[in-house]
């Protein structure tokens, strides 16, 4: 089946009506990111793997990686 996606705009985007921001669309297990700029490119993920690389963001570990011993 396919879908139309819904993009939705980041709360962290400028607010303005131009291609100055995030969107992102869910599927059933899928996230959808693109940038509004190039509305034909983007990259998926899954709701798991975005939940991650976002904590690392808010606690600062995505520019401290830990080394394997």
């Amino acid at each position: 089946m396919n879908r139309t996606l819904r993009w939705q705009k980041s709360t962290f985007s400028d607010g303005g009506e131009g291609d100055t921001c995030v969107e992102l669309a869910a599927s059933p297990d899928v996230i959808h990111l693109r940038e509004s700029d190039t509305p034909t490119t983007h990259l998926t993920t899954t709701p798991t793997a975005l939940a991650h690389l976002l904590n690392g963001i808010r606690t600062d570990r995505a520019s401290h990686p830990v080394q394997a011993g």
